[in-house]
């Protein structure tokens, strides 16, 4: 009988691992492994780009999903935590996709119910890359397939407080990473 439970439970992670797996992200303008284009760029903080999030499409969320969010993460920036370029929680489970330029809160394309927290820039939804001279940085973006329906969050939480809460209710992750720098 142990056995059997060992072997079940084997099969339903390894099936779970499976359903995950097949979680993707992909953007037209924002490509792995590639340099962000000016268009996303960041327009203060000594940067001149047009600040529009980009186009971000998803498939193959696993079965349970509730809700998605989106975040775009610099791990290196030079302030020891990372920098925190957009948090966008509570998106509805029937989205796959945002259009670009629905970071911008007043443009009105967000997805209905969902939320833009406050980014390290200290404002509401995109802010895009803006890294100082020197070697170029790295920019995560990363949906999440969540098990809640909505993040008990207003939209003044932290990054951190963010990612505490996508970690804790997040199904599956995708990811894609791009560059820039000046």
């Amino acid at each position: 009988m142990k056995k059997m439970m060992i072997a079940f439970l084997l099969m339903f992670a390894m099936t779970g691992w499976a359903i995950a797996g097949d979680f993707t992200l992909s953007s037209p303008q924002v490509k792995e492994g590639a340099m962000i284009a000016a268009d996303q760029v960041f327009n203060s903080f000594g940067c001149s780009g047009a600040n529009v999030s980009p186009e971000l499409n998803w498939s193959g969320a696993p079965m349970g999903t509730k809700s998605f969010a989106v975040t775009v993460y610099d791990p290196d920036a030079p302030t020891g935590s990372g920098w925190w370029h957009w948090l966008i929680f509570n998106i509805p489970a029937g989205v796959n996709s945002l259009p670009g330029n629905a970071g911008n809160p007043q443009s009105g394309l967000a997805p209905a119910g969902s939320v833009q927290s406050r980014t390290d820039f200290g404002a509401f939804g995109y802010g895009g890359p803006c890294p100082p001279p020197g070697a170029p940085h790295r920019y995560i973006f990363t949906v999440y397939a969540l098990k809640a329906d909505k993040l008990d969050l207003d939209p003044q939480a932290s990054g951190a407080m963010v990612g505490f809460y996508l970690n804790a209710n997040k199904l599956a992750e995708a990811s894609l990473t791009a560059s820039y720098g000046r």
